[in-house]
């Protein structure tokens, strides 16, 4: 039999990251939406927290930070457990950053020390890296203004110059560019070599050579700054670079994709919060204006905006058990690509479909500022877009089900 209760430990990490949304996010929230740019300082005492939990061995509060990445190979997955066994680093964080995006998921990727660059060190670094690199800040510059969701794109180069790195470049719509202390950089180390070569390398946003050339003006996650980051002769140390330096053709790209692994579930899971939300305050819209849904009576039998709501709960409710099977086979050590995928891509467009769709049964209420469902609809759009779009999530599962390669299925 299926148990689709959280485990006892995981309800005491998450309770502690909703009480950070309702009581720090959540009131600030429409706050720093209008003031693009701003550092939200209440973030300062967010992040005292986090060290201090950190100190005390308890999991963070944010979840922006996953735990050790399985290994290719190792295991089957079976819906049947998808909550027994263990329950570790990928489980908690997953349900902490859906609890804190429950809040404000602009304000959940600036939290400081829990960058998306974090998950990458966590997914490929060696023990020695593990730590060097376990306590930092790190953002993730992956996109290029050459290319967008084919990452094998890369045209960022690091040249090896005795004991160190030369990176040049341009990246892109990298989170936290600006506020990070360390940027997690996808970059080439021989060109002739195509997507094999591509490596990610961990360089101190105070490195010289390292420019922040602009922040971008966004639709949503405003809180969260978006920058522009150009590698002009950048020089980081030689043992900076995440994992083995060595070009295995063989493997390709699987070292440095095995990062998506550990992020697409957490952005599900965000997009899951963002959803949850919208739900909760559509429905107390609803149940104001007199509106009974009931999960006794036929959807056809009921209001037609008490029907639509049930179609978008049960949405919402795959979203979420698909995020938590793609994060319990992580913890468990079996290999999660498609998963990771189906979770990224269900949620993504859920999303957008609960939050734009909760705007239009609220009405003028809905599109005006008197509630948080326009930001939430804005904001939902870029958990559909980065970590892969949803037409990338897509083709994976499509290579992934047919057992076809990327050069067989584009």
């Amino acid at each position: 039999m299926i148990n689709l209760e959280l485990p006892k430990k995981l309800r005491a990490s998450a309770n502690q990251a909703h009480q950070v949304a309702a009581e720090i996010f959540r009131p600030t929230s429409r706050k720093y939406d209008l003031a693009e740019h701003e550092y939200p300082v209440e973030l300062d005492t967010m992040a005292a927290m986090v060290e201090g939990l950190s100190d005390s061995g308890a999991q963070d509060v944010s979840g922006a930070t996953g735990g050790r990445k399985a290994q290719e190979g190792e295991g089957d997955g079976h819906a049947t457990e998808l909550l027994g066994n263990s329950n570790g680093g990928n489980m908690s964080a997953l349900m902490n950053a859906l609890e804190t995006s429950w809040g404000d998921v602009g304000l959940m990727l600036s939290i400081p020390y829990q960058g998306l660059g974090n998950a990458a060190i966590a997914a490929v670094a060696t023990d020695e890296q593990l730590q060097r690199f376990g306590k930092v800040w790190a953002a993730m510059a992956i996109t290029e203004p050459s290319f967008g969701s084919d990452s094998a794109a890369v045209s960022t180069t690091a040249v090896l110059d005795g004991d160190e790195w030369v990176l040049n470049g341009t990246k892109i719509f990298v989170t936290a560019g600006s506020r990070a202390t360390h940027i997690v950089v996808w970059a080439s180390v021989d060109k002739s070599k195509g997507r094999a070569a591509i490596k990610s390398f961990v360089v101190p946003r105070d490195a010289k050579g390292l420019t922040v050339s602009r922040l971008e003006h966004k639709l949503g996650i405003k809180a969260s700054d978006t920058a522009e980051i150009r590698f002009e002769d950048c020089r980081i140390p030689k043992d900076n670079i995440l994992g083995s330096p060595e070009v295995n053709v063989e493997k390709g790209f699987a070292g440095v994709m095995q990062t998506f692994d550990n992020t697409r579930p957490l952005v599900a899971g965000m997009a899951v919060g963002v959803g949850r939300a919208a739900l909760e305050e559509l429905r107390k819209i609803l149940t104001d204006a007199g509106v009974e849904i009931s999960y006794d009576t036929p959807p056809n039998n009921q209001h037609a905006a008490a029907a639509e709501y049930l179609r978008l709960e049960a949405d919402w409710e795959a979203a979420y058990l698909l995020s938590l099977r793609a994060a319990w086979m992580a913890d468990n050590k079996k290999p999660n690509s498609l998963e990771a995928s189906m979770s990224k891509a269900k949620a993504g467009r859920m999303g957008t479909d609960v939050t734009l769709k909760a705007v239009e049964l609220a009405g003028p209420l809905g599109y005006s500022q008197r509630t948080l469902l326009e930001k939430w609809g804005r904001d939902s759009k870029i958990l559909d877009i980065f970590e892969g779009t949803q037409q990338i999530q897509q083709l994976i599962v499509a290579r992934r089900v047919l057992g076809l390669s990327s050069d067989k299925l584009k």
